[in-house]
């Protein structure tokens, strides 16, 4: 008897320390938002790779805080415009932020629309920008300024050209409406080539009734379009892949976040930009079969009319430079630099003209 409630008392004793050690275990609500709907890559990652990554850091660190994640995807907060305000703001804790879209704000992370034909190699600008971040203070001081902790770098592949005619050279551009929205619009000086503002969304009934007759694009973001359905002729000229923002969180949220926390965001953060690397190459590959099965027919523009385009064009980094401050060289030479040291040779030396 007395062994029996001794028995019951030990296992009694038990019980308040798993009560204190699930009430030790905190719980934070986060809101983790986007423009743009789970079907997009950017957001895939997010909800796929992000949020799963930071729930396996935090278990596999001592497993003391819990996020409970409040997700607002697909522009139900706010739309593409806002993607910044939305996360300087507070109106997502943590959000995907489109640095194309910030052009005045964000100046210096828009490098990449400045300086065509450096490389196509989407991965190099991914990691490239992680760098960047990360080293140059003018980069993280825009991000601090604007209450805002870059987490991961998301990019696009090589932009080539979508057509509803053949080009075999670059004359072949002359005359011709091809739509190249914001600043890609620069990339068709020198060509002959008339750029018209668009959308990806607007793209097909453009073509259709005539408005465009082609389109600067990517694989991964021209595909769900169906494009191909009306301009068959895709032209690889890898004019280069582009960086566009990344997942960001407010910072004055993330520093009242415990420390486990905040290390498991970044974390989180570095493995999404890997895997969103990895992923875009898988796209790429699936995205040109698809398009070829359907009926697309891909051609390379010929080695000698891409160069003769690149030397065509105007300094137009030196446009840039001279418009977004004078961090703006020191933006230019870290990205090159971070090109080369990848073993990559750029199609044209835009940091050296500038020094020039």
């Amino acid at each position: 008897m007395t062994m029996h409630r001794r028995s019951l008392l030990a296992g009694a004793a038990t019980l308040p320390l798993f009560s204190i050690e699930s009430r030790a275990q905190s719980r934070l609500n986060i809101t983790i938002a986007s423009s743009h709907p789970v079907a997009n890559y950017w957001v895939s990652n997010m909800k796929n790779v992000f949020q799963p990554e930071v729930e396996k850091h935090l278990r596999d660190n001592g497993n003391a805080h819990v996020v409970n994640w409040r997700e607002s995807y697909g522009g139900t907060l706010y739309k593409f415009q806002d993607t910044m305000e939305a996360v300087r703001d507070n109106i997502t804790d943590i959000g995907y932020v489109g640095t194309l879209w910030e052009g005045s704000t964000m100046p210096l992370q828009n490098v990449t629309y400045f300086t065509p034909f450096s490389t196509g190699d989407h991965g190099v600008v991914a990691n490239a920008f992680e760098k960047l971040n990360e080293t140059v203070p003018a980069i993280r001081q825009n991000w601090n300024g604007l209450n805002m902790v870059p987490l991961s770098s998301y990019i696009t592949d090589s932009y080539h050209i979508w057509s509803n005619f053949p080009i075999r050279s670059l004359d072949d551009l002359r005359n011709r409406k091809l739509a190249a929205p914001g600043t890609s619009a620069n990339w068709l000086q020198g060509t002959g080539a008339t750029p018209v503002d668009g959308a990806l969304t607007t793209y097909y009934t453009d073509i259709q009734t005539g408005v465009i007759e082609g389109a600067l694009s990517f694989y991964v973001g021209i595909l769900p379009t169906r494009v191909y359905e009306v301009a068959k002729y895709v032209t690889e000229c890898d004019i280069g892949a582009m960086y566009v923002g990344g997942i960001a969180a407010n910072r004055q949220r993330m520093e009242r976040w415990p420390a486990p926390v905040r290390a498991a965001m970044v974390a989180a953060g570095k493995i999404a930009t890997q895997k969103h690397i990895e992923d875009v190459a898988a796209r790429i590959t699936s995205a040109k079969r698809e398009m070829v099965e359907k009926g697309a027919i891909v051609s390379s523009l010929p080695a000698a009319e891409r160069e003769r385009w690149i030397r065509g064009l105007p300094n137009i980094a030196k446009t840039w430079a001279d418009s977004s401050g004078p961090a703006s060289r020191e933006v230019l030479n870290a990205y090159f630099a971070a090109i080369r040291q990848a073993g990559k040779t750029p199609g044209r030396d835009w940091d050296r003209e500038l020094a020039a």
